[in-house]
């Protein structure tokens, strides 16, 4: 720093002071406790440095060259210390060429930093030069300090999670520190006077970082970071354009007064630059994957950013909603979208070992139409038994160890890049055949191992898309079976009653009566067989039960009557109660539980049904006096499907009561004895009368 800075040399003596011993106490108080790692002597060489620097800058002031220069070293030994953290502790994982050149580019801008200080002390220059070296020197400081902010903020915000909270407060630290002296030497590079201040009160605020390294826990555990590719990009970014900033700077002071209109050629400079860069990567697909793969191999320590990648493929994959592609498409853009790949296919293999393209993705190569012969049944096998990604550039040239029995219209297709096996369970489900880019790169064991992973998580979705499939098509054939159960039950009840009728027809055919009865028995059962068969079709069940408020007395007598022509029924209670119902749900239910009481009684046994009102509730009580049931059936077997005390019965009429009565909101209850009969009692939502509504007495069949 020049002379133009003029500090307060009592104030600045006690403040840097104090901040020389307070380091120097921090720094005797960790040598207790010994040297165990090398960033642990970083970090101590950091603590003695700014203990020096703050000496120096008290008893020669803050501006002194050799101030000047010991804050030089101080930076550069923080700058290595967080190299040292954020690089692996095996040489072979050291971090790649875009890690090395953010923390590079601030160890070169320290460097000529150093150098400027060199000259300042070792050599006179003339006045205008060493006006020049302190602006310069000032600019360099300003770069210095803004990148150093943008390394500790990548270095805390990719820290892992369980070194995060150690590394909090020292990253506090240095970020104060240097934060500070952004803006000290921005306001002394634009001459301000706020600058003089600042640089005497600079040694306290050093002073007061010493207890956030003091708590800091991460000097004690060692820190371990890594910074991701969008760190390192960040940070080149942040960097180049502070680079930018200092060279226009350093530039604009150095020809200041030349006469030389550098700005125009320099203008013309960087607009050619630009279009023969735009011209080149812009049209050219070829040369903007060039670019990217070089981009990725030299200056990032990964080639993908792998929470970037999952994000990218789990929510290609999870994509829902009427204009989302189907399954198939899009595990395969998925895939694509990894490798860059301008397309693809999705194949499996048929029950004969054909392989057939199950969906497709944009794929530029030979059609492929399912159904030609493609037997390829020792591929598939080979895929399923490794689990191996297939580079198909390696297969035609003989460079693979262990070669498959690839098919050939995958080798005679030149677009045919890389396959990636989908493998769940130890099965493959699936194959995905990706195009080849323009430009076309050899892969390595990360695309391999991010490929294999990626190919587990896809089988994972086709699997349970499967799955999904064949349980719905279960579903399907259950609900049909369970459909036809009920409708065998009801057909074997019509059949019963027109096998009585044709009996009864024999010796009572010569009664006009009987004949009417005949007849409107007969419609009821062409009437009841035809929604039988409605029910049976695949759409036919499709009848929704919707309770109303509906008068007993007519839909009693109609169950009813059906039954009392082949055994007694007697109807009993307040018959003029309304009740919120499914009027043929209810018939329907009744009716099956009226036969099984009729079933279960011996011939001439009555049967009764009670009608009885409960508060908001209505009970119909069907009662028999027959064999009854023991409580171990009741409560495992009778309302379970296919479960019957009756010889040739299908036990499924309690069921299907019970799913009828439970649809309209009602409930089912029983009580039985054996030996001694049962009681069903159905609980129904009692109802007001509608108006305008009134019961009609029905003509029953004797």
């Amino acid at each position: 720093m020049s002379g133009e800075l003029t500090v307060e040399p009592v104030l600045s003596f006690w403040t840097h002071a104090m901040a020389a011993a307070a380091f120097a106490s921090l720094l005797l108080w960790r040598l207790r406790t010994g040297v165990s790692d090398r960033s642990q002597a970083m970090l101590l060489a950091a603590y003695l440095l700014t203990a020096a620097w703050a000496w120096l800058a008290a008893i020669g002031g803050p501006a002194s060259p050799l101030a000047v220069l010991a804050e030089t070293f101080r930076n550069l030994v923080w700058i290595a210390l967080l190299y040292g953290l954020a690089a692996p502790e095996r040489i072979e994982e050291a971090p790649a060429g875009g890690v090395r050149l953010v923390l590079g580019a601030e160890a070169l801008v320290i460097g000529c930093q150093l150098v400027l200080n060199i000259l300042t002390i070792s050599a006179t220059v003339p006045a205008d030069v060493a006006q020049a070296f302190d602006q310069t020197s000032r600019l360099l400081r300003v770069v210095m300090a803004a990148g150093a902010l943008i390394i500790v903020h990548n270095v805390y915000a990719q820290a892992a999670p369980s070194s995060r909270g150690p590394i909090r407060l020292a990253m506090f630290a240095l970020a104060l520190s240097w934060g500070y002296d952004l803006n000290l030497y921005t306001f002394a590079y634009l001459g301000a006077p706020l600058a003089d201040s600042l640089l005497t009160w600079r040694g306290l605020l050093i002073a007061a970082t010493m207890p956030l390294f003091a708590l800091s826990r991460g000097q004690e555990k060692g820190w371990r970071i890594r910074l991701s590719r969008t760190a390192a990009f960040q940070s080149l970014s942040l960097l180049a354009i502070c680079a930018y900033f200092a060279v226009m700077a350093i530039l604009a002071t150095a020809l200041k007064g030349t006469g030389w209109d550098w700005t125009q050629g320099l203008t013309v400079g960087a607009i050619a630059a630009l279009t023969i860069g735009a011209m080149v990567l812009l049209p050219s697909s070829r040369a903007r994957a060039w670019f990217k793969v070089k981009l990725a191999k030299h200056f990032f320590e990964h080639r993908y950013d792998y929470r970037a990648e999952w994000l990218r493929f789990t929510g290609t994959i999870g994509r829902s909603g009427a204009e989302a592609a189907p399954l198939g498409e899009r595990v395969v853009k998925a895939f694509a979208d990894i490798l860059d790949a301008p397309g693809g296919l999705l194949l499996v293999s048929d029950e004969a070992g054909a392989i057939d393209p199950a969906a497709a993705w944009k794929w530029p190569g030979k059609p492929l139409a399912a159904g030609d012969p493609r037997p390829a049944a020792a591929f598939w096998r080979g895929v399923e038994a490794e689990g191996r990604i297939v580079d198909l550039d390696a297969v035609r040239h003989g460079h693979e160890d262990r070669p498959l029995d690839v098919p050939d219209f995958m080798i005679d297709d030149a677009v045919a890049w890389v396959g990636v096996p989908l493998i769940h369970h130890e099965r493959l489900v699936g194959f995905v055949l990706l195009a080849a880019p323009d430009y076309r790169r050899s892969l390595d064991w990360e695309d391999f191992d991010l490929l294999r992973t990626a190919g587990r998580q896809a089988a994972s979705s086709l699997a349970e898309a499967h799955g999904q499939e064949a349980l719905l098509n279960a579903q399907r054939f259950e609900e049909f079976n369970r459909r036809f159960a009920f409708i065998l039950h009801d057909v074997k009840n019509l059949v019963s009653q027109l096998s009585l009728l044709s009996r009864n027809a024999e010796r009572h055919a010569d009664n006009p009566d009987f004949r009417a009865d005949m007849v409107a028995t007969l419609k009821s059962s062409v009437g009841k067989m035809n929604d039988l068969l409605a029910r049976l079709a695949p759409q036919g069940g499709a009848r929704r039960e919707r309770a109303e408020p509906t008068p007993l007395r007519d839909l009693l007598s109609a169950a009813i009557a059906a039954k009392r022509r082949d055994h007694p029924v007697r109807l009993l209670g307040d018959t003029s109660l309304w009740a919120m119902v499914d009027p043929p749900g209810l018939e329907q239910a009744i009716g099956h539980l009226l036969q099984n009481a009729i079933d279960a009684s011996e011939s001439g046994a009555q049967v009764t049904v009670r009608v009885t009102a409960d508060g908001d509730e209505i009970a119909i009580t069907i009662i028999d006096s027959g064999i009854g049931m023991d409580a171990e059936f009741v409560r495992h077997r009778l309302f379970q499907p296919f479960a019957s005390t009756k010889d040739g019965g299908f036990g499924v009429g309690a069921f299907e009561s019970r799913a009828l009565i439970t649809a309209m909101g009602g409930r089912l209850a029983v009580t039985s004895t054996p030996g001694k009969g049962s009681q069903f009692v159905i609980h129904l939502i009692a109802a007001e009368p509608a108006q305008g509504r009134h019961a009609t007495p029905q003509r029953k069949i004797a």
